[in-house]
């Protein structure tokens, strides 16, 4: 664990023990032992095959790889309570892909680096009314994992060292503020370049939001500070509102916009300025959903807007070519469909790319999807990403074969 984040825990516990409700003094012992014993154990097991066909490589990646989670959650106990959790992800036989961390550079990138580490742990406090704390390494993820999220498609998870709280005083409204000081990249604790397993920051969250019967309002303001990496330091002022209205049982209308603002933050260049914006509408009906977007994220040639803290997987196309978001920027052109067919989820995404300045025609991409849970513990799902290039990154084709047991 990165030593601010043995910082983080070793303080919460420390400050912990000073609540006159958690003393030692005010526990009785038998409703301690049956707050450890009553507890939840936390498992997840996913194996993966990953095909990676890219221009400009001789050879094909074939990542196959095994992610096993074990954690253990304890019961509450006059509102504490701690979570622990390990990560480990192994390769299953010959490595024949680039993880980074293996050095055969020869192939495609597959970031499933091999590592053990601790993905997860943490002190919870619920005893204040209608809020919850959390003290140390734990999952973040806010609104649509497009700002802060847990890289969850990733075989190791990204998660944050951090102070946390979440206020609901009412169902409808939510009050999210976080303080971070490390993140627990998806490349892993171990990795050869200590610059890729942990990225120092001086962070904080907030995100705001209230359900009305149209839709949930939200506004955020994160406060990012990369403390490696002070240029790409910046401040994110958004608003975003989602809802759905119901024309019957069988016809729902679907609309989300959203507005972000990025400008420098501490000791980035006057550069970092550039904003975000997102316009989705839709249909759905009885077994299936169709919707249309266009997504903006402004360059203009010396910067763009960036959100390297996001789960980017879910935005801008499977295949992953704009990690990193092009100088001159990004248009982002979607057309989804979504269905459910004999207990099978089905999903298409057309992507048509372009750059915000200049008008550039970046490339196009397909993104297909088949997936099917069984008896809420088994998932097996087939996925496929073709991206067509134009003018930036090269023509790639993955596929993705995924079996996973998790309770």
């Amino acid at each position: 664990m990165h030593r601010n984040g043995i910082r983080s825990i070793m303080g919460a516990a420390a400050a912990l023990a000073l609540v006159p409700w958690a003393g030692a003094g005010a526990l009785a012992a038998d409703s301690l032992g049956d707050a450890l014993t009553g507890g939840k154990v936390l498992f997840n097991l996913r194996y993966r095959y990953e095909f990676v066909d890219q221009a400009g490589f001789s050879r094909d990646a074939r990542a196959s790889t095994a992610r096993l989670r074990l954690g253990y959650e304890t019961g509450l106990y006059h509102g504490l309570s701690a979570l622990a959790e390990l990560e480990n992800v192994t390769a299953v036989g010959a490595e024949k892909y680039d993880s980074t961390a293996n050095g055969l550079t020869s192939y495609p990138i597959v970031l499933d680096p091999e590592d053990s580490e601790l993905n997860q742990a943490y002190l919870s406090y619920a005893g204040v009314p209608h809020t919850t704390f959390r003290f140390g390494r734990q999952r973040i993820t806010l609104d649509n994992l497009r700002f802060i999220g847990n890289v969850g498609w990733r075989q190791n998870e990204q998660t944050y060292d951090a102070h946390s709280a979440r206020f609901t005083p009412v169902e409808a409204f939510s009050l999210f503020y976080a303080h971070m000081n490390n993140v627990n990249t998806v490349s892993g604790e171990h990795h050869p370049d200590p610059s890729k397993a942990d990225r120092n920051v001086f962070a904080d969250l907030l995100n705001v939001s209230y359900r009305f019967p149209i839709g949930t309002l939200t506004g955020y303001a994160y406060l990012l500070e990369f403390e490696d990496e002070p240029a790409i330091s910046h401040r994110n002022l958004g608003v975003r509102f989602s809802g759905s209205h119901e024309f019957s049982d069988a016809v729902r209308l679907l609309y989300t916009a959203e507005y972000a603002d990025q400008s420098d933050y501490k000791d980035a260049p006057a550069t970092v300025d550039a904003g975000y914006l997102f316009a989705q509408a839709g249909v759905g009906l009885k077994w299936f959903t169709v919707k249309a977007g266009y997504e903006v994220l402004e360059g203009d040639g010396v910067y763009a807007f960036q959100t390297p803290l996001a789960t980017l997987h879910a935005h801008n196309g499977w295949a992953d070519k704009f990690l990193v978001t092009p100088a001159d920027g990004l248009e982002d052109a979607t057309l989804s469909l979504e269905a459910s067919l004999a207990g099978m989820r089905l999903v298409a995404v057309l992507h048509d790319f372009g750059a915000d300045a200049g008008g550039a025609d970046y490339g196009s991409e397909i993104d297909l999807l088949i997936s099917r849970t069984f008896q809420k513990k088994y998932t097996a799902a087939l996925k496929y990403a073709t991206y067509d290039a134009d003018t930036f990154a090269t023509d790639t084709d993955k596929l993705w074969a995924t079996l996973e047991l998790r309770f």
